[in-house]
């Protein structure tokens, strides 16, 4: 699967000794948003050093993720795993409409962000809404459909 979006946070990296085998690990877990009217996040994990130096992830990047998705039970309770088998810098899949000169072929850079602009309040609409009056010998709960 992929997912395409902005990092938005990079959280420390965790390390350890396998129990089983007695060799090292480490991962790192980031934090991607995905714009849209309603932006989505996501946090995913990339496993080993190697992997964490290769793909270099900072803060503010524009990225596509390619990841898998697995769960795991512990004492009871399901976890989702989102790990990371790699990560593209930079581009995005093309966007209908979007000029994509300058970029590689179906690739596009995300907007720049910008803060939304200051609106003035809005006079607010009665809530709940004005019903109708009832009319004599008709009912207020007369559906059309």
């Amino acid at each position: 699967m992929d997912l395409t979006g902005r990092i938005i946070a990079v959280l420390p990296p965790q390390s350890g000794t396998s129990a089983r085998t007695g060799n090292p690990w480490m991962s790192q877990d980031y934090v991607i948003e995905v714009p849209g009217q309603y932006p989505k996040r996501c946090v995913f994990r990339v496993f080993g050093e190697d992997r964490i130096r290769q793909f270099n992830i900072q803060n503010g990047e524009d990225v596509t993720v390619q990841f898998d998705i697995d769960a795991h039970e512990f004492n009871g309770r399901w976890f989702n795993d989102v790990r990371a088998y790699n990560v593209l810098h930079g581009v995005v899949p093309a966007v209908a409409g979007a000029p994509t000169s300058g970029s590689p072929v179906g690739a596009t850079p995300f907007p720049p962000q910008q803060p939304a602009p200051a609106t003035a309040p809005q006079a607010a609409a009665p809530f709940p809404p004005a019903q109708e009056p009832i009319i004599e010998g008709g009912s207020a709960d007369d559906l059309p459909f």
